[in-house]
């Protein structure tokens, strides 16, 4: 989230605005103490959406503590994986904690006595005995996500015309992905696939395009920056698994298609 963008958009709305939902993408934190500032003149709450973003700190604080919620994510593939569906919110507000605990089971605040509409939203005790043993290894594993991504800098910086992830200043990343951009993304992909290397594309259709947003009246043209993402990131491998000589393989074989 773009800070500046952020503060035009809340003057062009009007006090329309309910709250301000930063993304911490692919693991890295939004600038939050610009968004908080904002957050602050125009009276408006912030809820994080942390859900790719464990351990992630900005200014020495985790995300999760800056807004009035924070949403984290336990989907397999995250830094922190179940072995299911899951996910936590986090908050500092007694009283809107107790809102969560009660929507999550169908708003009920004994057996049988619901105060209002809520939803099954309870996670399988399996998950949370699964997630309590992986937790012990979230720090180790993070600092491995964070050595990768260093090597995967230093032997692809330079090279063809890839943008690869940076840090903002102040930010702790934790690479949930190793996402990088080309204009040749698909002839890339299609390069590695043949050197046995798999990667994804997230995202590759923005929002505003989807059917589900049609009614909104966007068309292709009015979010350019999310256009142009979704056109050209590539995530490379990353996991905690992966080994030196892997990520050199990767590296190698990148540098070997932009090379031909």
């Amino acid at each position: 989230m773009d800070p500046e963008k952020l503060e035009e958009c809340l003057r062009s709305r009007r006090g329309n605005t309910k709250a301000i939902i930063p993304v911490h993408l692919y693991g890295q934190p939004a600038k939050m103490d610009s968004i908080c500032e904002i957050a602050t003149r125009y009276t408006l709450s912030i809820i994080e959406d942390a859900c790719q973003s464990h351990l992630a700190q900005y200014d020495g604080t985790f995300v999760g503590n800056f807004g009035i919620a924070g949403c984290f994510s336990f989907y397999p593939s995250k830094n922190l994986g179940a072995y299911g569906e899951g996910g936590a919110v986090t908050t500092h507000d007694d009283a809107l904690a107790k809102q969560i605990r009660l929507l999550r089971d169908h708003g009920q605040v004994e057996k049988y006595k619901h105060e209002f509409w809520g939803h099954n939203y309870r996670m399988d005790g399996i998950q949370g005995a699964v997630l309590g043993v992986k937790l012990k290894y979230l720090k180790q594993w993070t600092d491995r996500r964070r050595s990768i991504a260093q090597m995967y800098k230093k032997l692809l910086t330079g090279v063809g015309d890839l943008i690869l992830p940076f840090e903002f200043p102040k930010a702790h990343h934790v690479y949930h992905l190793f996402v990088i951009r080309t204009k040749r993304r698909a002839a890339l992909r299609q390069f590695l696939s043949q050197k046995e290397i798999a990667t994804t594309t997230a995202y590759p259709m923005p929002l505003h395009l989807q059917q589900a947003y049609r009614h909104l009246g966007y068309s292709k043209g009015d979010f350019p920056n999310s256009e142009s993402a979704a056109d050209e990131c590539l995530s490379l491998p990353m996991y905690p698994e992966m080994t030196d000589e892997q990520v050199e393989y990767v590296a190698s074989s990148v540098k070997a298609f932009f090379q031909d």
